[in-house]
C-alpha cells in the first residue's frame, strides 16, 4: 500500500481524504456507518457567531449530475457547537479537525474564528467567504480581493491555528483571489465551493428553491474545479485543498494530480454515507496499480506540461 500521509498546516493526516463542510454533519453522525476515525480530517459544519435558522424551504433541488441548494449556514452557533457537537464528536473522533467559519458581517467573522480556535480539537479554520447562499457576508468578502486579504489578516491576529480561506469559483479571476488572501497571511486555500445555479417548476414557472438561487455541486462541477486547482495552485506557494464534484478515488488522485494537496468530498456523501472510506481505498488500489509508493508523488504532477 502507498504512503497517503499528508502534512499540511494544523493538520497532520494519515490520508489526505477530508469531508467537506455542510456535507457532513459535525462528523459524528456518520460514525454510526463505519469508524470516521479512518477519515483524514473533517470540515465541520459552517458556525457563526450567533445560532442561524437557514433560508426557508424548499432549500434543495436535483440537477443533471448534481445539486442545488441554499441552506443558509443553519447551525446551532459556535457556542452551542463547542459545548455539544465537538463534545460528541470527541468521543468517536481522535484528531484535529478543520472549523468552517462564517459570518454575516466583518466583526462576526473575527469573534467566530477567534472563540472556535482556542477548542483543542480545532486544528485549522477554514473561512467561508464564499457561500452563494446567505444576503449578508459569505460571496461579498468572496469576491473582492481586498475585502478578503482586509479579513484575512484580522483573522490571522486573533486565530490560534492556522487559516485556510475557501474561495468562491464565481468570480472573473480566482487567481487574483488567490494571491490576495495569500500576501495577506493565509496558510492554505480550500476550493472550489459551489457554482451559483437555478431550476424553475415547469407548471408555474416558479423557482423551486424559495431563496430563488442555490450553489450548485456534484460530479457537474468536477472539471471546473480542476482547472481552478491547476490555475490557483500554480500561482501561490501556499497549499490547495481541491474540492468541487469528486465522487471516486480517481477523482481524488486526478485532483491532487492538479495541483491539490489534498481533497475534500462534498456532495457524494449525501448520495452514498461511505463515499469517503470507498474513496480512500480507490486511491490505494490506483497507487498500488501505478506503482507509487508515496502520494507526494502524484501532487502537481499536470504542472510539468
Amino acid at each position: 500500500m502507498a504512503n497517503l500521509q499528508v502534512n499540511l498546516p494544523g493538520l497532520n493526516m494519515k490520508n489526505p481524504v477530508i469531508p467537506a463542510s455542510g456535507t457532513f454533519g459535525f462528523g459524528y453522525e456518520f460514525s454510526k456507518f463505519y469508524d470516521i476515525n479512518v477519515l483524514g480530517s473533517m470540515m465541520l459544519k459552517g458556525t457563526t457567531l450567533e445560532a442561524r435558522f437557514g433560508n426557508p424551504l424548499p432549500r434543495i433541488a436535483e440537477g443533471p449530475s448534481g445539486m442545488l441548494n441554499a441552506i443558509g449556514l443553519q447551525n446551532p452557533g459556535v457556542y452551542a457547537v463547542m459545548e455539544k457537537e465537538l463534545v460528541q464528536l470527541s468521543k468517536v473522533y481522535d484528531d484535529k479537525v478543520i472549523a468552517n467559519v462564517a459570518g454575516s458581517c466583518f466583526e462576526d467573522y473575527v469573534e467566530c474564528a477567534k472563540i472556535i480556535s482556542r477548542h483543542p480539537m480545532i486544528g485549522a479554520l477554514e473561512i467561508n467567504i464564499s457561500c452563494p447562499n446567505v444576503k449578508a457576508g459569505g460571496i461579498q468578502f468572496g469576491t473582492d480581493p481586498q475585502m478578503a486579504a482586509t479579513l484575512t489578516k484580522a483573522i490571522k491576529e486573533v486565530s490560534q491555528v492556522p487559516v485556510y480561506i475557501k474561495l468562491s469559483p464565481n468570480v472573473t479571476d480566482i487567481v487574483a483571489m488567490a494571491k490576495a488572501i495569500e500576501e495577506a497571511g493565509a496558510d492554505g486555500i480550500t476550493m472550489i465551493n459551489t457554482l451559483i445555479g437555478m431550476r424553475f417548476d415547469l407548471k408555474t414557472g416558479k423557482p423551486i428553491i424559495a431563496n430563488k438561487t442555490g450553489g450548485y455541486s456534484g460530479p457537474a462541477i468536477f472539471p471546473v474545479a480542476l482547472r481552478m486547482v491547476y490555475q490557483v495552485s500554480q500561482a501561490v506557494s501556499i497549499p490547495v485543498i481541491g474540492m468541487g464534484g469528486i465522487s471516486s478515488g480517481a477523482d481524488a488522485i486526478e485532483m491532487m494530480m492538479a495541483g491539490a494537496s489534498a481533497v475534500a468530498v462534498g456532495c457524494q456523501n449525501l448520495v452514498d454515507p461511505y463515499a469517503c472510506p470507498t474513496i480512500i481505498e480507490e486511491m490505494n488500489q490506483i497507487l498500488d496499480d501505478m506503482g507509487i509508493e508515496n502520494i507526494q508523488d502524484i501532487v502537481k504532477k499536470s504542472h510539468q506540461y
